[in-house]
């Protein structure tokens, strides 16, 4: 795992590795391939508290954190025993104080870590911006070039980000592992300025086209990474809730593109060129001041910085303990999820994303929520609504108004996300959002079939609309890029969220491509009842596939996604629904529901709710 050009002093200390994969590597290699028994084990657990300190003062003594020793040892213990640290008599009364407190008070972290979250999201505000910048101009471009009869060379020059970076996804492995996660922010932020301006010079479509191909190379690449860098530095509690600020901004992009075209949409002929710009300004903050923010302490454990990684997790957390803690703990999980996912090179990490039970079905989760985006239909809403509206009757001042109503639902009800997602859980909003979603697309569909004449009609279409945005923005909006960052082991976390963008972006392109001919064809009725079938189908694979992620730490999913597919879905369709119908239809009060995963070497209680693990 070591990279050439490192100092050898912050290589790998294979004695000491050696030592903690002779442990437990048997047994994890069997609990992570074939989890039958769905247990989530702590890797430190049953450990005598002498043998214990002494793998502390040898991992101290390999990394040259000798004088942070008491603290890795206080660290190792509340990592061993999480729910009981006020009985462990080696931590202070400040250190219980700041343990209770990260129970009690979960938002409280660092100013750091909230500005490293801010400033990584911030990247995902030029997406939204250019979907809905592309919206507003798709009313004026394909006139000034020509093309406005041509349905599919409008659309792929919409497509076209979407194209271009399905293909670059796969370059965030190899950068991801040069440059690390700052580095890779860097570099894609300058594909979201200078194309993003070039497009608005353009004097033909394919000089349009080309620019927005380059964009998208940036994009697929940077889609990829933020979610990583979010999700690798936050804690578990919370991870889904600042983790999903990423699609939060793409709403507030969404948002802010709607205002643009509203700003620009009367200055003439020009006015598709500004909107198309303007989606460069967000991008010029993130390169500059992505070099204040920590590295992601999971990279740098990756390459076996360890004392560059505790740095960062300080600035990361409220004290030291707590940053010794989650980095022991995380180290004591990678080495032997390395001995048994560790893929030595692209191809084989490739490989092993269908060959590797434990990564097979992360890549199913992770396909299953991409997909399930795309079948929601809500990017054929940010790239077409002015297109949807304007086939509702509405003049063209009235269409980018009612647009910029969508844009502003979309951002409004992603906002309740942050709460929800770590508390009721990724599989519960999704279970809940969907059906609303498709009844909303079969009754906006139907109301295009009422009497033009009719003043109800068009308010009725919007109401529509907006009501599926609302449904969808705590739902399927946040969860797939959170899903995505957090599903695949540290060992091939790049090329396993790369292979997500890739279906995803695959997935919109061929929509953004043909839905022009598709609402020709299908007409708005026709189209809105086809996404509203898909949304169903999307259902039914999110029941009986997809594994709950919520409030466990990254390296504890690997015992997650040990549960063959087989066993969670005779789970779910062999003991949850009996229990589901007995307890809200025949109103079985003492129904008992029995849960799904088990915790083994958490102490007495658990460190999550237990609610959490259903």
């Amino acid at each position: 795992m070591s990279s050439p050009g490192f100092d050898t002093s912050l290589h790998k200390d294979k004695n000491f590795s050696e030592h903690i994969e002779d442990q437990t590597k048997d047994h994890h290699t069997i609990t992570f391939a074939q989890n039958v028994n769905a247990k989530i084990i702590n890797p430190l657990a049953g450990i005598p508290k002498q043998e214990l300190f002494a793998n502390v003062a040898t991992f101290c003594e390999a990394y040259g954190l000798t004088d942070k020793l008491s603290v890795f040892q206080k660290g190792a213990l509340v990592a061993q025993n999480p729910d009981n640290f006020d009985n462990i008599e080696e931590l202070d009364a400040e250190d219980k104080r700041h343990l209770r407190r990260e129970i009690t008070h979960k938002f409280h972290l660092p100013k750091d870590l909230y500005f490293t979250i801010a400033l990584c999201s911030l990247g995902s505000a030029v997406q939204g911006w250019d979907n809905t910048g592309a919206n507003g101009a798709n009313l004026s471009f394909p006139k000034e070039f020509g093309i406005e009869h041509n349905t599919w060379l409008v659309g792929a020059i919409n497509a076209a980000p979407s194209i271009s970076g399905l293909f670059a996804a796969w370059l965030a492995d190899p950068l991801n592992n040069m440059w690390g996660r700052r580095g890779v922010i860097f570099f894609t932020g300058l594909f979201c300025i200078f194309p993003v301006l070039a497009q608005a010079f353009t004097q033909n479509w394919w000089g349009m086209l080309l620019c927005r191909l380059i964009m998208g190379v940036g994009m697929g690449i940077k889609i990829t990474t933020i979610p990583i860098m979010t999700s690798e530095v936050v804690p578990a509690t919370i991870r889904g809730g600042l983790v999903m600020t990423f699609q939060l901004c793409v709403a507030f992009g969404i948002l802010v593109g709607f205002s643009s075209n509203l700003i620009f949409h009367k200055i003439g002929p020009l006015a598709w060129r500004f909107q198309l710009g303007a989606a460069f300004a967000p991008a010029v903050p993130i390169v500059i001041l992505i070099w204040f923010c920590p590295e992601s302490p999971r990279w740098l454990l990756k390459k076996y910085r360890i004392k560059e990684s505790f740095e960062s997790f300080c600035r990361l957390r409220n004290t030291e303990v707590m940053a010794a803690r989650d980095l022991y703990y995380a180290y004591n999980q990678f080495i032997v999820e390395e001995e048994v996912f560790g893929g030595s090179s692209f191809v084989t990490r490739f490989t092993e994303l269908l060959t590797i039970p434990r990564i097979r079905r992360a890549t199913m989760g992770g396909a299953i929520v991409m997909v399930a985006q795309q079948f929601s239909g809500i990017n054929i809403m940010a790239f077409y609504s002015s297109t949807i509206f304007a086939e509702a009757g509405y003049n063209s001042t009235q269409t980018l108004l009612a647009s910029f109503g969508f844009g502003l639902v979309n951002f409004i009800f992603a906002w309740p996300a942050i709460w929800t997602i770590d508390t009721y859980g990724r599989r519960n909003l999704l279970l809940f959002t969907f059906p609303n979603m498709a009844w909303c697309l079969v009754a906006g569909g139907c109301c295009f079939l009422l009497p033009n004449g009719l003043d109800a009609r068009l308010p009725l279409i919007a109401f529509f609309v907006y009501l599926f945005t609302a449904f969808y923005s705590p739902g399927i909006g946040p969860v797939p890029n959170v899903y995505a960052a957090e599903c695949f082991p540290l060992s091939h976390r790049e090329i396993g969220a790369a292979s997500c963008i890739f279906v995803n972006n695959a997935l919109s392109s061929i929509l953004g491509l043909t839905f022009p001919s598709l609402l020709a064809a299908f007409t708005p009725t026709g189209a809105f009842g086809f996404y509203a079938g898909l949304n169903m189908v999307a259902f039914v694979l999110i029941f009986f596939l997809l594994p709950e992620t919520k409030q466990r730490t990254l390296e504890e999913l690997d015992f997650i996604f040990g549960v063959p597919t087989r066993r969670h879905a005779e789970y779910y369709g062999g003991t949850w629904l009996p229990w589901a119908f007995k307890r809200y239809v025949l109103f079985q009060g003492r129904a008992k529901l029995e849960p799904l995963y088990h915790l083994d070497g958490f102490g007495d209680g658990t460190a999550v709710p237990p609610g959490a693990l259903h």
